[in-house]
């Protein structure tokens, strides 16, 4: 009977860790694609059922800053990081530059105004995850609108606008950079989040997110910095410490 016993204690431990992993690749895609001549990852996120959020500062107010200091914390609560990527710009102190709300506090208020650098190339765009959902929008939209965000992060430029193009972008542009960022579905129960495995020019990163996503917004985090985290690709982007960071937690099955 004991031996009956453990073996399905041990189908039972196999069958909900399945389940767990079934729910979370349902939620959860990441996948290396071309496009262009470009090669990008990218991860798609069903945000009405995954738990999509953005991370800052640890529970002592001390700045995350690396993947693995954000999967520690969450360990506290039994969970982990199932996708990650920095999640807008900052500076030196590693401080958003723009707007920036996590779990319901404003942490800095909408930057509205024109400025130096690619946060400054109006227009620029906030991040927003709110219950269900989650939506990119064009900084002057996003006051207008003033959506309940549970998280929203300020970055730019856009990279797309209501299907077009930034109009800043040009097709024969020679800055490069490995670049980062995310586009949304119309009805927001979907965000796409890319990252470029070459340099590409901004004109390039559009193209991806408006002719190959098919996504009719999608905002700019960041260039050479940027990193991705996705073990199930097997990245684990090391650098120096973030400012804010976007990823999907779930539970523990280890």
């Amino acid at each position: 009977m004991a031996m009956i016993r453990r073996l399905l204690l041990t189908f039972l431990a196999l069958t909900l860790t399945g389940a767990a992993a079934a729910q979370s690749d349902q939620n959860l895609a990441c996948r290396n694609i071309d496009h262009d001549g470009n090669q990008y990852t990218i991860c798609t996120v069903d945000t009405g059922k995954a738990d999509l959020r953005l991370f800052l500062n640890g529970d002592n107010d001390k700045l995350l800053g690396q993947f693995r200091a954000i999967d520690a914390m969450l360990a506290a609560e039994n969970g982990k990081l199932a996708f990650a990527m920095n999640g807008g710009m900052y500076h030196s102190n590693r401080a958003p530059v723009g707007h920036y709300v996590e779990n319901g506090t404003e942490v800095m208020r909408v930057v509205s105004n024109a400025g130096p650098g690619n946060f400054g190339l109006l227009p620029n765009g906030v991040f927003c995850i709110r219950e269900g959902r989650a939506d990119v929008f064009e900084t002057l939209e996003f006051i207008a609108r003033a959506p309940d965000c549970d998280y929203a992060s300020q970055s730019g430029p856009m990279l797309v606008i209501d299907g077009g193009l930034h109009p800043r972008f040009l097709p024969d542009s020679t800055s490069r950079y490995i670049r980062n960022g995310v586009g949304t579905s119309v009805d927001g129960t979907r965000a796409v989040f890319a990252i470029s495995r070459k340099p590409v020019t901004f004109h390039e990163f559009g193209r991806l997110f408006r002719d190959e996503l098919n996504l009719p917004n999608a905002l700019y985090f960041d260039g050479s910095i940027s990193r991705l985290y996705a073990p199930e690709l097997g990245r684990h982007d090391a650098g120096f410490p973030m400012g804010p960071v976007v990823g999907v937690v779930v539970g523990r099955t280890d």
